[in-house]
């Protein structure tokens, strides 16, 4: 049997604007098991980025409950929930939030460092990353001296470089241009393959929604499957 990753069950997000509350999920349920590759859909404003910032334990719910490998978000110390996320969870958004003061390979190195890896076998694996994506001679490039396409590179070998249990992806091709983004698709697919890691990816591309195993569509805060 798969075990699952992300168990999201009745999940409600209401902000508080002015005297009114706005309720932008309505109870969504949504589950991803490993080496699964989902893609969510739907116009901007739909609650997509809200539903992934509550994935992956950047916000808190109003209501229902988000399990990331059998364990409830709601009930975890903000300590316990930052080593989630560095252990079983990557992230990468449209803009790379790259550090600009540290090269490539620090910058991937940075979440095995968190982890209290060595510097030396952090450095180590790294480098290993930077082959995998394409970038080896980028060693001590800096984000400013990389090209957009090579800094969502670096954004997307820095998720993975913990080999997380899932990979939430929010527009990351939004930026690139067309042929450039494919290049990025195909690197997720192949490292989605390589390492079992389950892939969410957040899109407005038909051409991208249409590479993954399962589709979901966003429409006023309610997430219904397609495929």
């Amino acid at each position: 049997m798969t075990a699952t990753v992300i168990e999201a069950s009745g999940v409600r997000k209401i902000f508080r604007q002015g005297k009114l509350d706005v309720e932008v999920l309505k109870g969504v349920d949504f589950s991803v098991a490993a080496g699964e590759s989902h893609a969510i859909l739907g116009a901007s404003g739909a609650g997509k980025s809200t539903l992934m910032h509550l994935l992956g334990g950047l916000d808190h719910v109003s209501g229902g409950e988000i399990n990331i490998a059998g364990k409830s978000l709601s009930r975890l110390s903000e300590t316990d929930l930052g080593r989630l996320r560095n252990r079983h969870l990557g992230f990468i958004y449209q803009l790379h939030h790259l550090l600009p003061e540290f090269s490539a390979l620090e910058n991937i190195a940075m979440p095995l460092l968190i982890r209290r890896v060595s510097a030396q076998a952090a450095r180590a694996e790294a480098r290993s990353w930077l082959q995998k994506i394409g970038l080896e001679q980028r060693v001590i490039h800096k984000p400013g001296e990389l090209s957009g396409g090579e800094r969502q590179r670096v954004a997307l070998a820095r998720a993975l470089v913990t080999r997380p249990d899932c990979l939430l992806a929010d527009e990351p091709t939004g930026n690139l241009d067309q042929q450039t983004a494919a290049q990025m698709l195909e690197l997720m697919l192949d490292l989605n393959r390589e390492l079992d890691t389950a892939l969410v990816v957040v899109t407005h591309d038909l051409a991208i929604a249409a590479r993954m195993q399962h589709r979901w569509h966003m429409l006023d805060g309610i997430l219904t499957q397609e495929s």
